[in-house]
């Protein structure tokens, strides 16, 4: 559906001095003042104020379609900030992928450049610790708002809670001539702009900001830490299932925006293709930018693709090299990864037992291990494993652990967590999976969303752990453990036994670790 034009919205009218406010809702209600204008938020009995769908940049559609974020229009009077605004327009996900993973349920639209506070200090003064959220969904799914991210439970432990919504798909990473790549880091660059220009009305200290995201939200905090202009923007970071490691260079970049335009009939170069791109409905340009993943399945073959076909991501940041942040980098870090990432790839797809040996060693050798070596020091950990659990353990650790071990590698002071709670879902099977430490991460268990992915009696117990350790690391800094070091190489796994919801352990899976050494 092609995104509408919000207009201006009704509640915004100017406020008559000394104007009778009934009881109900001066208890009900605050209001913060922003740089564009005044916002009113709601307050629950939580004693939690939300506000949600604020602009931090224009409209990224007509004159400024596929451009850097331009600042948002100033308004007269106080803004109702009541509901979420829209999310950027995307796909949604693919059966049975829809009913696993927590999206919005809310519209989609022009006006996506929005972000939603929740705060337990609806005003200037508060000074306290700030946590901005970016979303996961492969940078072309996913949104910051609904259900699944609510930050009350943050704001109800004295934190400023902000989740934001970026471009994704062709709009946000699409390498197209002239205009910016990136878009979507250069959208999460100006959501953090918002943060500190604004954050301080809001209950918040500028500068004590954690930026925290999962998947393609963490691999985007690992592109941030190294862009000159994120920096200052956050003290901290948190990088969820996802570090600085897939990336799309130049080259392979153009080969995938050369396939979508071949498969909306587009044959235009140059300026012309971008132009062209700008005129197509979103009626059309979704489905073809989510078939891209299909088509790369068909036809598996790098020189089509480029890296892209080793995590069968055509949307990521477009970069030349690595980018590593300096050792130097003035950010306290906290990253991990969960278990068994990849079951949820292989579970509810019925992959798991039917993957062949010949698929297992192929990847293997793709990832840069040499199979023969390799897989029998996975299988060594996993007794009577097939090849679909060894694909899984081998992939988890290419695409999610090892890119977190590097980074703490190169970052002295990083800490480091596994999640390994396993799902009863599937028969036990979906295991500790990716997305699946979300519900706890926001202490939100209680919520349907995440039932089809966690059962009906997730522990409370380990989300008490989790939340609270990244609420500690917010506020200063330290999660509950010690840093990670290559001689201790010390990780706190969460969820590994019924009878703890925590363990430090030193070098979990050693001998599998070291086979990555040297592997790029």
């Amino acid at each position: 559906m092609e995104p509408t034009r919000p207009g201006k919205p009704e509640s915004l009218r100017p406020i008559t001095p000394g104007e009778p406010v009934r009881p109900l809702e001066a208890a009900a209600t605050r209001v913060c003042t922003t740089r564009q204008g005044a916002v009113r938020g709601r307050t629950g009995s939580d004693a939690v104020t939300s506000f949600l769908g604020i602009p931090y940049a224009a409209p990224p559609f007509g004159p400024r379609r596929f451009r850097e974020p331009a600042p948002a229009a100033s308004w007269d009077g106080v803004r109702d900030a009541f509901t979420h605004g829209p999310s950027a327009p995307r796909a949604p996900y693919a059966p049975p992928m829809d009913a696993l993973i927590p999206d919005a349920d809310g519209g989609q639209g022009e006006d996506c450049l929005n972000l939603s506070v929740w705060t337990p200090h609806p005003g200037p003064g508060g000074g306290l610790p700030v946590m901005v959220w970016l979303h996961g969904g492969a940078f072309s799914n996913g949104s910051g708002v609904g259900p699944a991210y609510d930050g009350a439970a943050f704001a109800r432990d004295g934190v400023v809670c902000v989740n934001v919504n970026y471009r994704l798909g062709t709009d946000g990473y699409l390498r197209l001539p002239g205009r910016p790549d990136n878009r979507g880091l250069l959208d999460q660059i100006a959501a953090l702009e918002w943060v500190r220009d604004n954050i301080e009305g809001f209950g918040g200290d500028p500068d004590r900001v954690t930026v925290f995201g999962e998947s393609a939200g963490g691999m985007s905090i690992g592109v941030l830490l190294a862009h000159p202009r994120a920096r200052g923007l956050f003290r901290r970071a948190i990088l969820q299932s996802g570090a600085a490691h897939h990336f799309l260079r130049p080259a392979t970049a153009d080969l995938i925006t050369a396939h979508l335009a071949a498969e909306l009939g587009i044959e235009a170069t140059g300026t012309a293709l971008t132009e062209a791109f700008a005129r197509v409905p979103f009626a059309e340009l979704l489905p073809a930018q989510a078939g891209l993943r299909a088509e790369m399945g068909a036809r598996p073959d790098p020189a089509l693709w480029g890296e892209a076909i080793l995590n069968m991501m055509p949307f990521e940041p477009v970069l030349d090299a690595l980018p590593l942040p300096a050792a130097d980098c003035g950010v306290d870090l906290l990253a991990g990864s969960n278990r068994e990432e990849y079951r949820l790839f292989l579970v509810p797809t019925e992959r798991l037992h039917r993957l062949s040996e010949r698929k297992l060693r192929e990847t293997t050798e793709a990832y840069g291990l040499d199979p023969d070596k390799a897989l029998p020091v996975y299988a060594e950990n996993r007794p009577g494993a097939g090849p679909g659990e060894l694909f899984d353990a081998v992939a988890t650790d290419w695409f999610y652990r090892i890119p977190a071990v590097r980074l703490a590698e190169s970052v002295p002071g990083t800490h480091v967590y596994e999640f390994a709670w396993r799902s009863p879902q599937y028969g036990g099977e979906l295991g500790a999976c990716h997305s699946a430490e979300l519900g706890f991460v926001f202490d939100n268990l209680r919520d349907p969303v995440y039932a089809p992915m966690l059962g009906d009696r997730p522990p409370q117990g380990l989300a008490d752990a989790m939340h609270g350790a990244w609420v500690a690391f917010a506020a200063t800094g330290e999660p509950g453990w010690d840093v990670y070091d290559r001689e201790t190489r010390t990780t706190m796994v969460f969820g590994a036994s019924p009878a703890a919801p925590t363990e430090l352990v030193r070098d979990p899976r050693a001998a599998e670790r070291a086979l990555w050494e040297g592997v790029r």
